[in-house]
């Protein structure tokens, strides 16, 4: 069967799904996107998906296409048009809209451009590469200054990510000038201190808002584990007694070598896969 695709108000098969060759988001990359995961068939986190969404229409200046309240029957129809009744995943984009090329925004009054497409995930390959542990390679973070607008301008963490496919890792951790993690090309990174407390990157202008971070923040304080949100540097990291990365489809991802060095014993950690089977029970 076909995958459907929902473009400014129709849903059509995703061959023939179109946008203007002057859409703002083609030329300029001016506008916003988010990744809605699908477990057992429906939305995990919605609320807060829709809600940094809206977060990324502001900081752009962007209107809601339609009313905010309308999306989660969108995302439905998507998930039944597109016969998603496993894991899977949505893909929502709104931009500016399309205008004659110019620097400066149009007319207020400019229609954004509102795509949405669907797909199934094989979520027991994320169970598979949670077992054994991933890789990751460090790279310079040359990203922009407003890292928590989820633009869609990710040409850095494209160029990172294939970085890190061509040296055989699974991702890639974004150092800044003094050595300090902030985030992975597409994920929240993490670790366990030798002293047995959880740490990421403080939110800010410098790393997304991950809605899995929350979420997992949230479930790490539940089960009573030591958190703080704090800035550390890469030689922090390596050292550390455990490291994992989260986001909308990995959930809880263990990581078990950085640069080459392994971290600690070189498998998943006990806090990391008690933290991802929590996780899911939870979706």
């Amino acid at each position: 069967m076909s995958r459907i695709a929902y473009v400014n108000g129709s849903y059509v098969p995703l061959a023939y799904a179109r946008v203007h060759v002057e859409d703002r988001g083609f030329q300029f990359s001016d506008g916003v996107y988010e990744v809605f995961p699908v477990y057992g068939g429906r939305v995990a986190n919605m609320p807060w998906h829709l809600e940094r969404l809206g977060n990324s229409l502001t900081g752009l200046q962007l209107a809601w296409p339609v009313s905010p309240a309308v999306i989660p029957a969108l995302l439905r129809q998507m998930l039944i048009r597109n016969r998603i009744t496993g894991g899977g995943m949505i893909y929502v984009q709104i931009t500016r809209g399309a205008s004659p090329r110019n620097h400066v925004f149009p007319s207020r009054d400019l229609k954004p451009t509102f795509v949405i497409t669907a797909r199934p995930l094989d979520m027991t390959i994320r169970d598979i590469q949670a077992a054994k542990g991933v890789r990751v390679i460090s790279v310079t973070d040359n990203r922009w200054a407003r890292r928590d607008i989820k633009s869609v301008s990710l040409l850095p963490n494209l160029l990172a990510k294939q970085k890190a496919m061509e040296a055989g890792a699974f991702e890639a951790l974004f150092v800044d000038g003094q050595s300090m993690v902030t985030e992975c090309a597409a994920s929240t990174f993490w670790i366990v201190t030798e002293e047995g407390e959880l740490w990421t990157h403080p939110l800010g202008p410098e790393i997304l808002p991950g809605v899995t971070r929350r979420a997992v923040l949230t479930l790490a304080r539940e089960m009573g584990l030591r958190v703080e949100e704090r800035v550390f540097s890469l030689e922090q990291a390596i050292a550390a007694r455990e490291a994992f990365l989260t986001s909308a489809t990995n959930f809880v991802m263990p990581i078990v070598e950085i640069d080459g060095h392994f971290i600690a014993d070189g498998v998943p950690g006990p806090v990391s896969m008690r933290l991802r089977r929590a996780y899911i029970d939870k979706l």
